[in-house]
């Protein structure tokens, strides 16, 4: 059987980009191992379970990014990306924690 990661629709490219994964009652710090245009990979800091429904802020491009969690795998996890929002200026109410956390992190 192919593995999680083999079984992507769109190649991936590195990314090592500085993130904060949000949920209810989740906010903590990983890094954007790589991603796509449909996907994401994603390195946490700590092994922790992840709910179904995350959202993913990028700190340097200032965007959060809807996602849906596919797989996961110790401290890595493979998510599904459904949306995304740019998080300077006004937000949609449902990316309010995002926007938050993102300036908690020192985005601008």
């Amino acid at each position: 059987m192919n593995s999680p990661q083999d079984r992507r629709f769109e190649p991936r490219s590195p990314a090592n980009a500085r993130a904060v994964v949000v949920a209810p009652g989740l906010e903590m710090t990983c890094l954007i191992v790589d991603q796509s245009a449909t996907g994401l990979r994603l390195r946490l800091d700590r092994n922790l379970a992840l709910p179904d429904q995350v959202q993913v802020i990028d700190l340097a491009r200032g965007v959060a990014i809807e996602a849906r969690v596919v797989w996961r795998k110790g401290q890595e996890a493979g998510l599904k990306q459904l949306g995304q929002a740019s998080l300077r200026g006004l937000v949609p109410s449902r990316f309010a924690a995002a926007r938050a956390a993102f300036l908690r992190a020192g985005g601008r």
